[in-house]
């Protein structure tokens, strides 16, 4: 089990192709809301894969916006989401965000995944709004001082 950045189209193909089965077949995003101008290489956000078993399973990117990390389009394929992969994803984000001297992270969570990241360091910073027609809350992460 192991993160790794996306460095070329056919990576980020992968990356689109978890996210459309997540998002759009299993939680009925539109597709036209799913991908945006950030769905590129050419640095206006960094793409991670995680692996399991050397498959690629799960999906999320980080763009930072007024220096502070916003980490988006997180996603590990049904079956695959009891093997601790989202803990993986989390944490390589936050490593980039740190890289960058970033002092926190934040992302907007769907609500049922809320404990989740409260047990990674989140704390819940909004009411519940509507997100393609699913309930999210903001959450914010500090990160160490750089």
């Amino acid at each position: 089990m192991n993160a790794t950045k996306v460095m070329n189209d056919e990576d980020l193909k992968i990356a689109f192709s978890i996210r459309k089965d997540v998002f759009v077949k299993e939680q009925g995003v539109p597709l036209k809301d799913e991908f945006d101008q950030f769905d590129t290489l050419d640095g206006l956000c960094e793409h991670m894969l995680v692996h399991y078993n050397e498959q690629p399973v799960g999906t999320g990117r980080i763009r930072f916006v007024d220096g502070v990390g916003k980490l988006e389009r997180i996603c590990i394929l049904e079956s695959f989401r009891k093997y601790g992969l989202g803990k993986i994803i989390i944490k390589a984000l936050e490593d980039i965000a740190e890289e960058r001297k970033a002092t926190k992270v934040k992302l907007h969570g769907q609500t049922h995944a809320e404990g989740f990241y409260k047990k990674l360091g989140y704390h819940t910073s909004s009411d519940i709004f509507m997100e393609d027609g699913i309930p999210h809350i903001l959450m914010i992460k500090e990160l160490p001082n750089n």
